[in-house]
């Protein structure tokens, strides 16, 4: 092992190591369910925020970002800013609903307003869809690790698919809470590092990178047409739109943050501060790819042969360019952000698998057994993990390709479903059952046929519009259905009202008035 490398490997386990160790501080305060999946619902709002972030922000994002704007522009970046404007028409009702409608589990919600099948079907599509995402984010860690240092793929795998379980098991959610935070300061820290770097190093300094860039239309935000059949501004708007409203109306990882806060106030300030940290972070990872594109431009330097996607060109500035301290400390952020998505991932899913299942089958299990049930499933589904990041590793491609198609399908129309329940008091369970297997056999159709039938092709019945768009339509053919099906196969009678928006905000105003009522006579 050479002296570059030895130090390194030295920096990436120290940090693995702290986050271990964060992990065991806890060990022993997680005697209840509560503990173990919503930390007591006692964490600070500043420290729920820097999870949420550490959580969204994955190996994949470190990659692709620079990947993307190094290739072409600064047109991923626009589905992020989608976030802000989610927020900012949902933030202050959703996220105190959800600390007083459900326990622990955000798809409590779906089965109070539809029933245990409706509560069910969510139910498996975030664990099937989390438990690819973890395959994926592991495997695309050690692809990119393994290419800037030459170690073993399947080592980086295991070795951090099993730290990862490790600290996630013993320390449940208030391990994950806290070592998310380091993670968060780390990544910040490694941005800054290669920002840095890149200014150094290229010849004329950021100034002449960002003019090459500026004249180049680098940093365009993509098309202005209104066309549905390309990426264009429309198409990024509304797929970043109904993205981050399913991640923040029905992804158990944030919902579940909803409820680790002290206050409904500091979970407000939290998930706010957590989507002011995203924003700010993909946009600086456009920029180290820009800056990229500017550095080998005007430096004349060439990229070996070997290098055919540009997702590659950042982990070969890294290994090339940046002094061995300091590529470790980038190393262990990058290893912290697929750790940190991971670990969040796997205590959701045992959140879900114990409240949704679990307890159902068996009801009257004391918590204590409820809580080992949780620790197994964390074990059982990090070594299922591992194996499928390891499969992904020698499939060259081939089961990506199908976690991609897997995914699309069983993801499809959560913010749909959750907009039917929460807006439409009329929605019923019969309704929601038929929009739920519409948005299923449209989204499969388009999975299936898209790219002019990549897999089935149907000729001029093929999926016409872009990618990005098939998720946008399985929600929007889950609300419009299930709606039109709930007033077919209506009873005449209203579902409850206080589980929708309407009864939520009767019951802010009742609260209010007896508040002021309580206030006025006290003086």
């Amino acid at each position: 092992m050479n002296h570059a490398l030895a130090i390194e490997l030295a920096i990436v386990a120290a940090y693995v190591a702290v986050l271990v160790g964060i992990g065991a501080s806890f060990a022993r305060r997680q005697t209840t369910t509560d503990a173990y999946f919503v930390a007591r619902r006692s964490v600070p709002g500043w420290a729920m925020g820097m999870s949420m972030f550490a959580t969204i922000i994955t190996a994949v994002t470190v990659i692709a970002y620079p990947g993307a704007s190094y290739a072409g522009n600064w047109s991923l970046l626009v589905p992020g800013f989608m976030v802000l404007g989610v927020l900012a028409l949902v933030g202050v009702v959703i996220i105190p609903f959800f600390r007083h409608a459900v326990g622990m589990s955000a798809y409590e919600y779906f089965g109070k307003r539809f029933g245990t099948g409706v509560r069910v079907y969510s139910s498996l599509a975030f664990a099937a869809g989390h438990f690819s995402k973890m395959g994926v984010v592991l495997y695309l860690l050690a692809l990119t690790v393994s290419s800037m240092t030459a170690w073993n793929v399947y080592v980086i795998v295991y070795a951090v698919g099993a730290a990862t379980v490790l600290y996630t098991l013993i320390g449940g959610m208030q391990a994950v809470v806290w070592t998310d935070v380091v993670q968060g300061i780390i990544l910040w820290l490694g941005i800054f590092i290669v920002l840095g770097y890149l200014w150094v190093l290229t010849p004329g300094g950021a100034h002449a990178a960002i003019a090459l860039a500026a004249a180049n239309h680098k940093f365009s935000l993509g098309s202005s047409s209104l066309s549905l059949s390309k990426p264009t501004l429309l198409v990024l708007c509304l797929y970043g739109f109904f993205f981050y409203l399913q991640k923040y109306t029905a992804d158990q990882t944030l919902v579940q943050r909803y409820l680790i806060a002290r206050t409904d106030r500091e979970a407000i300030r939290g998930v706010g501060l957590g989507a002011l940290l995203c924003v700010p972070v993909w946009a600086l990872f456009m920029l180290i790819g820009t800056l990229l594109w500017s550095f080998y431009k005007l430096s004349g330097e060439t990229l070996p042969a070997g290098i055919k996607k540009a997702d590659e060109i950042f982990p070969y500035f890294l290994s090339t360019h940046i002094s061995p301290v300091f590529t470790g400390l980038f190393l262990a952020a990058l290893f912290g952000a697929a750790m940190s998505s991971m670990a969040s991932d796997l205590n959701c899913i045992a959140v879900v698998g114990v409240e949704d299942f679990y307890r159902r089958i068996r009801p009257r299990a004391t918590d204590r057994k409820a809580l080992r049930a949780a620790k197994i499933m964390v074990a059982v589904f990090g070594v299922l993990t591992m194996i499928f990041a390891a499969e992904l590793a020698g499939s060259k491609g081939t089961a990506l390709s199908l976690y991609f198609t897997i995914t699309s399908i069983v993801a499809g129309g959560l913010a749909g479903l959750f907009l039917l329940a929460f807006l439409c008091p009329r929605a019923n369970t019969r309704g929601v059952t038929v929009g739920i297997v519409l948005s299923l056999i449209v989204t499969a159709w388009a999975t299936l046929t898209l790219d002019h039938g990549s897999v089935i092709n149907l000729g001029r019945w093929n999926y016409p519009l872009d990618n990005y768009m098939i998720g946008v339509i399985g929600h929007i053919v889950l609300f419009a259905a299930g709606y039109i099906a709930s007033l077919i196969f209506s009873d005449g009678t209203p579902g409850p009202r206080e589980l929708t928006l309407w009864g939520w905000l009767a019951h802010r105003r009742t609260t209010a008035i007896a508040a002021g009522n309580t206030f006025v006579s006290q003086t």
